[in-house]
């Protein structure tokens, strides 16, 4: 469902679902679904209600099997919009196979892996949370999607990264074995422990300390470049003053340097004409053409 001006948008959307409309270890899913474009923001609120999040690029309704997506204007707000589809697509995929037994950050987490929104983990690398704190519990995660968008978006992270580490426990299959167990158990510590031989505190325990040795170095290399950043924010003004105030100094210091040596020269050249002076009277002293002190002989007359 569509209006007019995102008939191509529509399209697209469309043709994308359909060339891949199978998800990680579901069988292919059998629902009809609708999937509704919102021309703008106004209508999208009106579709979605009132208790969806103002940062929600598209909500998906397993009751109803229907979808709600951004249309053309939502620009570089959405994202890709294949994958935001595909992302909901994931989440009735995941309904139709298990109902609504998944807790809501496997439910968030599977959504992400399964469209392939391998960029989620990419908040991780800047958490201060994987520096200084541990990670928690899988169990807390539901409630990060309740926080506003930051808390989200570390919650989708951390969510995306512990279906994949599930995942990555069964080369062959996947997750396929853990949703069969699953869906006959309806507890996911039992599928846990018969699809990989682990408890779900095992699990919870490995999926912590791989993520924050596989990302707490780059979290706590991008904390110190940040703090770098915000103390060379703050010292550049401090450094900025302090030179001009030096500037200043050593103009004052130049300047009473060429004072002081003009007045040495000006001082050696007083002493000089006063020297030169000195030597110019002795000299007139000392002069032999002066006829007043030199001796006069007898003068011979004829006899």
């Amino acid at each position: 469902m569509h209006y007019p001006r995102d008939a191509g948008l529509a399209r697209s959307l469309l043709a994308a679902a359909q060339l891949n409309d199978t998800f990680p270890g579901l069988p292919r899913p059998r629902q009809r679904v609708l999937i509704a474009v919102a021309p703008d923001r106004r209508v999208f609120r009106e579709w979605v209600g009132p208790s969806a999040p103002e940062w929600g690029a598209a909500i998906a309704f397993p009751e109803s099997r229907r979808i709600v997506v951004h249309g053309r204007d939502a620009g570089g707000r959405m994202g890709d919009p294949f994958l935001v589809l595909r992302h909901e697509l994931a989440h009735l995929a995941l309904h139709e196979g298990l109902g609504d037994i998944p807790p809501r950050w496997f439910d968030e987490g599977y959504a992400s892996f399964a469209a392939g929104e391998w960029g989620r983990e990419e908040a991780l690398a800047t958490s201060v949370a994987l520096v200084f704190r541990r990670l928690p519990p899988l169990d807390s995660l539901d409630a990060y999607f309740d926080g506003g968008s930051e808390r989200a978006n570390e919650g989708y992270a951390l969510a995306h990264r512990a279906v994949s580490e599930l995942a990555s426990l069964d080369d062959q299959r996947g997750l396929s074995l853990f949703f069969d167990y699953w869906r006959q158990s309806r507890s996911i510590d039992v599928a846990v422990r018969q699809a990989y031989g682990l408890t779900l505190e095992d699990f919870e325990r490995r999926w912590q300390e791989r993520t924050r040795r596989r990302y707490g170095g780059i979290a706590l290399t991008a904390d110190f470049a940040l703090l770098g950043l915000i103390g060379g924010a703050t010292l550049f003004p401090l450094w900025l003053a302090r030179r001009r105030r030096d500037r200043r100094r050593l103009a004052v210091l130049r300047e009473a340097d060429a004072v002081a040596e003009r007045a040495e020269r000006e001082s050696i050249l007083a002493l000089l004409l006063a020297n030169a002076s000195l030597q110019a009277d002795v000299a007139e002293d000392l002069d032999p053409s002066d006829d007043a002190d030199r001796p006069h002989g007898d003068k011979g007359g004829v006899g």
